[in-house]
């Protein structure tokens, strides 16, 4: 943000303390856009979203009082709207109706469960998961995605055609697919790929 920017929304942001309502609208129109943008992307669902937005600014103008000028604010506001996605993810995990509606993204969730995984918070889960494979698919499987190694040298250590090599981390990445669709941490392993990526 450039020096005048800085300047201008400090001064908005003193009267939004003092509980001048068009500086509050100022705001408002500034950052709901990118706010909605991320909410929905995170929710799919526009409702859901639509609600979380309405309620960001509720608090927004409720803890105007407690605003600092010096500080940026749309940090502050996507660090309450990240809290309210954490709290409906934990919600989402408890709850199997409103998992079924995240499950019903399980190729987009995958995607991002995947990633998630391989990060190190993950790899505990993932290597309880991958535990449930058949051996020899087991050994495939981590020689290909958790040592990096290539189908053909995987084929070659283990006398095994690169066909084979190929079926076995597909039909491993089916059972994963479906192990992690159906685990309570859907929601939280999807959260954690996306959360920093989108709400910045």
């Amino acid at each position: 943000m450039q020096a005048l920017e800085m300047e201008a929304e400090r001064t908005i942001l003193e009267q939004l303390r003092a509980g001048n309502y068009e500086a509050f609208e100022q705001i408002y129109d500034r950052y709901s856009p990118k706010l909605t943008g991320n909410l929905v992307r995170l929710l799919k669902d526009r409702d859901l979203a639509a609600e979380c937005l309405q309620e960001i600014f509720v608090r927004l103008w409720e803890h105007r009082g407690s605003i600092d000028p010096e500080k940026s604010i749309k940090a502050y506001l996507f660090r309450i709207s990240e809290n309210m996605v954490y709290d409906i993810f934990r919600k989402v995990a408890r709850d199997e109706k409103m998992r079924a509606h995240f499950i019903s993204f399980t190729t987009e969730a995958y995607d991002h469960i995947e990633k998630a995984l391989f990060d190190q918070e993950g790899r505990q889960l993932l290597h309880e998961a991958i535990d449930k494979l058949p051996p020899q698919r087991k050994r495939v499987y981590s020689m290909c995605k958790l040592e990096e190694k290539s189908y053909k040298e995987v084929a070659d250590l283990l006398g095994i055609s690169q066909a084979a090599v190929n079926d076995h981390v597909t039909k491993a990445n089916a059972f994963l697919k479906d192990y992690f669709s159906s685990h309570p941490l859907l929601p939280v392993l999807i959260l954690a790929s996306l959360l920093y990526n989108s709400l910045s």
